[in-house]
């Protein structure tokens, strides 16, 4: 019996453990803004608003000069809002309005980051742009980099928008954890994040982003989701890394946005 005992308390202390260790690995959240579209010479709103289990949340809405749709901005898993404005001023260079949010734990949102957690913040900056801004839901452009595109693919099998994008997005927590946790078996990790399942019922327009020479989600996953989506879609190859081939490939990267948009009567 004690012997049964120290077993499971082994197994509890290993799987405590392993969670803490999942969810640094996966989150890298700051929390110190270190520029705000002031610097860079923009009008921008900051706002503030809740998810639906009462998180307040922080988020920067960014006019581009014109009419055209908005983009539901959700960034990577390292950082913040403030990491992202070389890639608004490219988006707001193609006359795209960015709502651009931080996610529970991250800048100046409450809360601790988790999977169901990003759902529900994407979920509250949809419902905040079409509810408290009015924005018509086909001119809104759901964004997702990295791991936001795992959140943009969930949102987008309840939300009716005008299209998503995914840039360098990975098929699932467990293919990722096949690759950095190779002796583990892929059920012991919670997270989940099964964006190639979601992806097979969207309808909406879709723009696949990734670049071969990414060293962090593997071009092939990008590749599989491609194939996985139902039509309409179309795919933009790009040279460079994981966190800067939007800049390395930029003139590729802005001429495919361009493309996209303009096909789809985005523009």
């Amino acid at each position: 019996m004690k012997i049964l005992l120290w077993l499971v308390l082994c197994i509890l202390i290993f799987v405590f453990c392993f969670r803490y260790i999942e969810r640094h690995s996966i989150y890298y959240p700051m929390k110190d803004i270190s520029a705000t579209p002031a610097d860079m010479g923009w009008r921008y709103e900051d706002v503030t608003f809740k998810s639906s289990d009462k998180n307040s949340l922080n988020g920067w809405f960014i006019p581009a000069n014109g009419s055209g749709p908005t983009v539901i901005f959700c960034h990577g898993n390292a950082g913040n809002i403030s990491h992202r404005l070389s890639k608004i001023s490219i988006l707001k260079g193609l006359g795209l309005d960015v709502f651009i949010f931080d996610y529970r734990g991250y800048g100046k949102s409450e809360g601790t980051p988790s999977e169901s957690g990003l759902y529900k913040d994407t979920a509250a900056a949809y419902e905040y742009c079409v509810n408290v801004r009015k924005i018509p839901k086909d001119r809104i452009i759901l964004y997702g980099e990295s791991i936001g595109s795992a959140a943009v693919i969930d949102l987008a099998r309840t939300a009716e928008v005008g299209a998503l994008i995914a840039e360098e997005p990975f098929t699932s927590v467990k293919d990722m954890a096949r690759l950095a946790f190779p002796f583990f078996p892929h059920f012991i990790f919670s997270s989940r994040f099964d964006s190639l399942t979601k992806i097979k019922g969207l309808r909406c327009p879709k723009l696949i982003i990734h670049a071969v020479d990414d060293e962090i989600v593997p071009f092939e996953q990008g590749e599989a989701l491609f194939v996985a989506a139902p039509p309409p879609k179309k795919f933009l190859k790009l040279r460079g890394s994981h966190n800067t081939a939007f800049l390395d490939s930029r003139q590729e990267y802005e001429e495919g946005l361009n493309s996209f948009l303009k096909e789809f009567r985005l523009k």
